[in-house]
């Protein structure tokens, strides 16, 4: 019995499933244009947002330090995710790299391809998992009880070094000429400045230490149980990554039209090339500068080894200034213990930076950013000034980004002019002239 003999036989219950079926589907939005009355009230609902969000903006300025300090709140709150976030997306690296090599083989074994995947997930997930924490507690074990050594021999043993060294430069012995009186004022009020600082405010910011310990004791385990709860979060993040890059992607389309969709995607592809290229290589770069340096200072019987190697691998992280941030510290802490060994832990230091500089750096990290050395400098420095430490490290891969996009808009405005888009046809010898050709004055001269 087809269609038509049925709502001929039974009216009424066809009509029903007819009716059914239609709201059981999802309508489509709009209809073949809008009406006039539409159009004057979707230009009117226009201006009005235009003036709302103007008025919105000049509040929000006013409201400024409220609205920043609202900010934070959050940011605190969801301090426990934003490590989560972190920790998966360092760990997502190795996790891939298992489900390259481990789906194939599972697939082979397994009748159900969904299983062989969420089975290598697992057992990435799990993989990387233990080796963070193998990471974490080794270091620990290592440098916790190195580094209160260390710390605790510099306490006790720093105010003697420096009364050593006033008593030296107090002791030492000039000629009665002018050159000298002026040296040796300069060196005694240099003394007494040093003196004072050591009994007024460095005992004053010692006793304000102590008795801020507690605060940041507590403060350190709320961060250990945030980081604790963000490895918990990881794991989630990284067995469902796919779903949430769909459900993202989905919703770009869905917001932007396909060409500013296109390139929102574009861009989160190329920041995430950048960043990760550049933070996870960073990081290898200056575990392995680390390691290193502890092996050198070791093998040079330098004081305070495993302290001054954590110092330098740790700013080492920080492009360009790093390496100086690190060495100047480290070299002052070898001085008052052994001046000698500052000189030769100062020609290490500057030996081990070439090493990282030219080779390691470069093996590593490539080309990772795309920017020169003055554009480095200068997110560093805008970075550091605006968010810190944090800022000084994540601001160069932040400034290529911008980089990256501003580059992208010049280019295509001279593809739009039929203009050259490299910058070595821009020299001193190469114009554009009012037509807007492009001509160099080799090519002119040849002609």
């Amino acid at each position: 019995m087809n269609k038509e003999e049925a709502e001929k036989a039974n009216p009424v219950d066809a009509k029903e499933a007819e009716r059914q079926s239609h709201y059981s589907n999802q309508p489509k939005f709009g209809r073949g244009g809008p009406s006039k009355l539409r159009q004057q009230f979707s230009r009117g609902m226009t201006y009005f947002l235009v003036v709302a969000a103007s008025l919105l903006f000049y509040f929000a300025l006013l409201r400024l330090t409220n609205l920043s300090e609202g900010v934070w709140a959050v940011v605190g709150v969801l301090k426990p995710v934003i490590y989560g976030c972190v920790i998966a997306y360092l760990l997502n690296p190795l996790v891939k790299q298992i489900d390259r090599r481990l789906v194939p083989i599972l697939q082979k074994k397994m009748s159900k391809p969904e299983r062989a995947e969420k089975v290598s997930r697992a057992v990435g997930i799990i993989v990387a998992l233990v080796l963070l924490l193998v990471i974490i507690v080794s270091l620990c074990n290592l440098l916790i009880p190195e580094l209160y050594s260390s710390i605790r021999n510099l306490v006790i043993t720093l105010p003697r070094q420096l009364n050593d060294l006033v008593s030296d430069l107090s002791e030492i012995k000039l000629d009665d000429s002018t050159t000298s009186t002026l040296v040796k004022t300069g060196l005694k009020e240099g003394t007494d400045m040093l003196l004072n600082w050591l009994r007024t405010d460095l005992m004053g910011q010692a006793n304000e230490l102590m008795s801020n310990l507690t605060v940041g004791v507590l403060n350190i385990l709320s961060e250990v149980f945030n980081a604790i709860i963000g490895i918990i979060i990881s794991i989630y993040i990284l067995f469902s990554k796919e779903l949430f890059v769909r459900q993202s992607k989905k919703c770009v389309y869905a917001v932007l039209s396909a060409r500013h969709a296109n390139m929102v995607l574009h861009l989160t592809t190329k920041s995430h090339e950048i960043f990760g290229g550049f933070v996870i290589g960073k990081l290898i770069d200056s575990a392995i500068i680390g390691v290193l340096c502890f092996i050198g200072l070791s093998i040079l019987k330098m004081p305070y080894s495993l302290l001054v190697s954590v110092i330098v691998g740790v700013t080492n992280v920080i492009p360009f200034f790093g390496p100086y941030i690190g060495a100047v510290p480290s070299t002052i802490l070898i001085m008052l213990d052994t001046p000698i060994k500052g000189v030769y832990f100062i020609i290490f230091i500057l030996l081990l930076q070439q090493f990282d500089g030219n080779i390691l750096g470069p093996k590593i990290l490539g080309n990772s950013t795309g920017l020169s050395a003055f554009w480095v400098i200068v997110a560093i420095l805008l970075g550091g000034g605006l968010f810190g430490f944090v800022g000084m490290i994540m601001g160069v891969p932040t400034f290529a980004v911008l980089y990256y996009i501003v580059q992208m808009l010049v280019n295509n405005h001279l593809e739009r002019k039929n203009l050259p888009t490299g910058s070595e046809y821009y020299d001193t010898m190469s114009y554009v002239d009012d037509a807007g050709n492009y001509y160099h004055s080799e090519e002119t001269l040849d002609i």
